[in-house]
């Protein structure tokens, strides 16, 4: 899928590893992007697809109106491709989105980002791997920065590889962890309640008109 067809990618970054920080040789290259289908091809009985993989392995874009949908819902993924420091295309309209970034934040995503690691972290004691124990751990680091500052910032202190290479005992890891879920659940901050719904639909809208 490529700009010049009948969809638009309005924005496409590099996501995971590479743009926490926490890349190895080994790291897969991971993208996300945001397309823009034509609004007259929503009148047909046959809609654009909501979300389009390839054509490279790791790449998956999202058309704008289910990628507004997953960040009102807080998705993790969908929230990094918004602020991730590894854009590769941002047009207009998706400097636009990166910018509509606050209305997608609240209380609701601190819980989504603490929902995501509580299953990994049951497991903890059967078959959780390091580098996924790194990724509860960063994950709630994340959500804590998020709730006490407004902000989402998801690079990483590359002192976390340390649980990613068993240099930290599994035990003070898993302990850590514990110890962010118990600060997120009693912090506090700026964010509001639940996401700006109707600044997101504005948007959405103006898009809309826009691809006539």
């Amino acid at each position: 899928m490529g700009t010049g067809g009948p969809t638009t990618v309005i924005l496409e970054a590099i996501i995971g590893s590479h743009a926490y920080g926490l890349a190895t040789e080994e790291s897969d290259v991971d993208r996300r992007g945001v397309f823009v289908a034509p609004t007259e091809s929503f009148w047909r009985l046959d809609k654009p697809p909501t979300s389009v993989e390839g054509p490279e392995p790791e790449r998956l874009s999202w058309e704008v109106e289910h990628f507004c949908k997953l960040a009102l819902k807080s998705n993790p993924t969908v929230l990094e491709t918004l602020v991730s420091p590894l854009v590769e295309i941002c047009t207009p309209l998706g400097e636009e989105l990166r910018a509509l970034l606050p209305a997608f934040l609240s209380r609701y995503a601190v819980r989504a980002y603490t929902r995501a690691t509580e299953m990994q972290l049951s497991r903890a004691g059967r078959n959780l791997k390091p580098k996924q124990l790194m990724h509860v751990v960063r994950l709630r680091l994340l959500g804590l920065h998020l709730v006490r500052t407004g902000e989402l910032d998801i690079r990483a202190d590359r002192e976390l590889l340390k649980i990613r290479n068993e240099e930290m005992r599994w035990d003070d890891a898993v302990k850590w962890a514990h110890q962010l879920g118990d600060e997120l659940a009693n912090a506090e901050g700026p964010l509001p309640e639940d996401p700006d719904r109707a600044r997101v639909d504005d948007w959405l809208v103006s898009v809309r008109r826009r691809a006539l």
